[in-house]
């Protein structure tokens, strides 16, 4: 979806990537991968997510964001990272009382929910990590 961002221009916004919600895109991805990526991109703002880690960089003349996560991050510690936009982008963090997010998630009956909490809140992973393994994921490694 494009939404015009006041300071920031006709922004677009997606998931993943604008060619693939699923695609990915980290710190660690090469040129010669990203670059197809945004081909026939018009904008010049692109604000994404999909890997739960913020970023802030300029591939090829587009400015990519990836606001980050609330639920799930991938940041090396817990809290809500998201972007706040215009006129310019801030990426920012939040802290929340992860006891009782911990609490309302165990209290769902959800099967996973042990997993889920032990590497995203409760045992934050290491932010190189996630990206090395999304890379090889990418790479079909």
């Amino acid at each position: 979806m494009v939404i015009e961002v006041v300071g920031l221009g006709a922004t677009l916004f997606c998931h993943g990537l604008p060619r693939s919600d699923e695609e990915i895109l980290t710190s660690l991805t090469p040129e010669e991968r990203w670059r197809p990526m945004f081909a026939g991109v018009e904008q010049r703002l692109v604000v994404c997510g999909h890997t739960h880690a913020q970023s802030d960089r300029v591939l090829g003349g587009v400015r990519v964001v990836n606001a980050g996560s609330v639920g799930m991050p991938y940041e090396g510690r817990a809290g809500a990272y998201w972007a706040l936009l215009g006129p310019d982008v801030r990426l920012r963090r939040t802290d929340y009382d992860i006891r009782a997010a911990e609490a309302e998630l165990r209290g769902g009956g959800w099967p996973g929910v042990d997993d889920f909490l032990r590497n995203s809140l409760l045992e934050p992973a290491d932010p190189l990590q996630i990206a090395e393994s999304l890379e090889r994921q990418a790479e079909g490694v």
